[in-house]
């Protein structure tokens, strides 16, 4: 078994475990957390076929901000997972019934894949053309740079389009997921902005300490008698 063989099996135990992973966790952070995980193995395994524009464009794409943008909602939305587990057992029989009718579907996809591929007739021009070298090189055309060119000349306008719904979608996601709620507290922005320095502290001069003389005078009485007051019983004057 060759290096690149040995790769493959590695990318595909760990995909398998991540994709497991990801319908077992009981968190749905990690759960999302594995998925980003299986995303980057199947990127991996795309790259040994020699499909790097795939598995850039899985990376980039769905880890790099739509796993993201899960991340950010699931975060936002503080699901009560105690909550959504009390019906499990109620709605498993429906699930395991889609389930089993995806995996067979996936099972008639697959082993039709796996049959003979269908003869090809070849033309003879085309045959001469190549075995005498006039034929184009056509692994030397890279699929990634003409790809390129057609997103961003012809199809550049349905490519911005495209950008902008995205963007839609985001604020839209995003502006759903703000609840208001009642343990936190909330400033209006627009308060504090139209705010004074006036309005939020009031400097007031207060004398350090009281004098004797006003206090005595306040409640009619000398100082001296004051002071006798406040002294002991042996020294009074």
């Amino acid at each position: 078994m060759d290096v690149k063989t040995g790769f493959f099996y590695l990318f595909s135990v760990l995909l398998l475990f991540a994709a497991f992973r990801v319908i077992t966790a009981r968190n749905p952070v990690h759960a999302a957390l594995y998925l980003v995980l299986a995303f980057f193995q199947a990127a991996a395994i795309w790259i040994l076929l020699k499909a790097e524009f795939l598995a850039i464009t899985l990376v980039l794409v769905y880890v790099g901000a739509v796993m993201v943008l899960f991340l950010f909602v699931v975060m936002m939305l503080d699901i009560n997972m105690d909550s959504l587990r009390k019906d499990f057992w109620k709605h498993f029989p429906l699930a395991g019934m889609i389930g089993a009718l995806i995996a067979l579907e996936m099972a008639a996809v697959l082993m039709g894949g796996f049959r003979d591929p269908p003869k090809v007739k070849l033309n003879v021009a085309d045959v001469v053309a190549a075995q005498s070298g006039t034929a184009p090189a056509v692994a030397q055309i890279s699929n990634t740079k003409e790809l390129g060119k057609l997103l961003y000349t012809e199809y550049l306008y349905p490519l911005e389009i495209a950008a902008v719904l995205l963007l839609v979608a985001i604020i839209a996601a995003i502006a759903l997921t703000l609840r208001q709620r009642k343990d936190s507290k909330y400033v209006d922005p627009a308060d504090q902005v139209r705010v004074r320095a006036a309005d939020r502290m009031r400097v007031v001069k207060v004398d350090p300490t009281k004098p004797v003389a006003a206090s005595a005078a306040s409640t009619g009485s000398k100082p001296e008698n004051a002071l006798n007051a406040t002294a002991p019983e042996g020294k009074r004057a």
